[in-house]
């Protein structure tokens, strides 16, 4: 198939959106589909082939994050000529109800349209606002795809209809063949604990981590603690400071280094406090053969199968995530043997298996025929958003 595939979200500061996107389309290559990807990215910003830059984006703070998205005329008409110089037979969009590139495709296209769904949240007063004004755009979605039951659920409560739940994929032998690093690896005496996230957004978890670190320490004395991500670590640095090399800060890795560090480590600790849909940092670490110790959110307890494939402990509570960390650096055998359940437990997450169930989609959405094509009404919307961008009435256009 010709597949079309839009990300609302920027690929400058990529993050998990993005790499969804980004390994979706690439597996696709792989088995024989041609696919493009339009997402918002500066016309410098390195980007694979498949990928068309739709400019520049503006940051905006979005559910406990910051999203950068890409929106208004000049979108709309880069978005209205990649759709016509396609002919795409399905086109997939990513974020549908995001305000940016995914939203006006959704505006501006007819025909075989899926949309994915990887936001979870319990409340939303800005969904609450526009759920009338998008319900009649997502009619046009004829399927709907949630990457989560917790995704879904919003979907449910907040957008009405129902959505069928595809995880997000992960190249599993990519991480579970990863070069050990040996700077990383851990050892009887000094296993290691890795963390991976955005370093300043408290909802990663990283503020209950910071506490739970010398509870660990005064059980497991030779417990170093691996801390990888962006952010300012001024803060922890200070208060952790004291604890000489049992922390180290090794600051925004690549995904070579990410794929080694996880396969080094003997623990990788999840403490979010919420906001996730999904989880697939722990997917990747139990790829590489890490003990996953997470938070109890929902997504999370779903990932790990209610603790069959991990280590969970209540959300928030530094004494509990330290009661957890202790026996799974401690007890090797036991520990190997829940990494051993989760190396066979994670393959329901591999490209593979994901890419089959979103094909599977796009058939059922294509097999009336027909092609992507413009929905003759967007004009007079995207006009509309024009004038009011540009601070005239429509009949001044």
């Amino acid at each position: 198939m010709r597949i079309g595939i839009v990300c609302g979200y920027s690929f400058d500061v990529p993050g998990g959106v993005q790499f969804h996107v980004r390994d979706l389309a690439e597996h696709l290559i792989a088995t024989g589909h041609e696919v493009s990807v339009l997402a918002p990215a500066e016309d410098a910003t390195p980007v694979p082939d498949y990928i068309v830059p739709a400019g520049r984006t503006v940051a905006l703070p979005y559910n406990g994050s910051v999203a950068r998205l890409n929106f208004g005329p000049v979108a709309a008409a880069r978005t209205r000529r990649w759709l016509e110089e396609g002919n795409f037979d399905v086109l997939h969009l990513h974020e549908p109800i995001t305000p940016s590139l995914s939203m006006l495709a959704l505006w501006i296209a007819d025909g075989p349209i899926v949309g994915t769904f990887h936001t979870a949240m319990d409340r939303s007063r800005a969904l609450q606002v526009a759920s009338p004004l998008v319900r009649p755009l997502l009619e046009k979605i004829g399927g709907r795809i949630a990457v989560s039951e917790e995704a879904r659920r919003t979907v449910v409560e907040h957008l009405g209809g129902d959505a069928v739940v595809v995880p997000n994929g992960v190249f599993v032998d990519r991480f579970a063949d990863a070069p050990r690093a040996q700077a990383w690896c851990g050892t009887d005496e000094r296993p290691t604990v890795a963390f991976l996230g955005r370093l300043d957004e408290a909802r990663k978890g990283l503020p209950v981590l910071a506490e739970a670190i010398p509870q660990v320490l005064a059980q497991v004395p030779g417990a170093r603690f691996l801390v990888a991500g962006r952010g300012d670590v001024t803060e922890y640095r200070a208060s952790l400071g004291h604890l000489g090399d049992a922390v180290t800060f090794l600051g925004p890795v690549s995904d070579a280094e990410k794929e080694s560090l996880l396969a080094s480590a003997d623990v990788y600790v999840a403490p979010h406090t919420g906001g996730e849909s999904f989880g697939i940092v722990l997917v990747e670490a139990m790829s590489a053969g890490a003990h996953v110790v997470a938070s109890d959110i929902p997504a999370f307890r779903a990932v790990l199968d209610g603790g069959r494939y991990g280590t969970l402990f209540p959300t928030g509570d530094a004494a509990a995530l330290a009661a957890a960390l202790v026996p799974a650096l401690r007890d090797r055998d036991a520990s190997r043997a829940v990494r051993d359940a989760a190396r066979e437990g994670v393959r329901r997450f591999d490209w593979s298996v994901v890419t089959r169930q979103v094909v599977a989609v796009y058939e059922m959405v294509t097999a009336s025929g027909g092609h992507v094509r413009e929905d003759p009404r967007s004009r007079t919307v995207v006009g509309r958003l024009r004038a009011a961008l540009d601070g005239r009435t429509e009949g001044e256009q």
